[in-house]
Parts: structure tokens; sequence; C-alpha cells
């Protein structure tokens, strides 16, 4: 399946959760927010939240400082 995220196309074997997602990019334990096709993902659901051939997702990593 091919997924835009942050503007490239990548693809991925489906089926895909937005939890793995998250560890194929190397994200996990890493602050971040999601966005599928202009909806805010609640990490409570990405384990639960499968993706879609075409789905847009934004992804936005915190970073500290100061």
């Amino acid at each position: 399946m091919v997924l835009r995220i942050n503007g490239d196309e990548r693809r991925f074997a489906p089926p895909l959760t937005v939890e793995a997602l998250v560890g194929l990019l190397g994200f996990e334990g890493r602050r971040i927010a999601i966005e599928r096709n202009g909806e805010i993902v609640p990490r409570s659901r990405y384990s639960q939240v499968e993706l879609s051939d075409g789905d847009r997702l934004e992804v936005v990593v915190a970073v500290g400082g100061g």
C-alpha cells in the first residue's frame, strides 16, 4: 500500500496499524502527534487504527529545548 507521510510517498505491506507504522518509522518512545487524512489520531487508538492505501499522514515530533 502507498501512504503519503509528510508529503512523501512511501510503500508498506498491509495490514498496517498506526502503532506498527510508528515502529517502522523509528518513533517508538518519542513524543509525536499523528494526523490521518486531516484528523488527529489519539495515542490511545494507535493500535486500533488500520491504515489504508492512499492515506495522508502528518507526523510531528516534539523537540525539547529552550
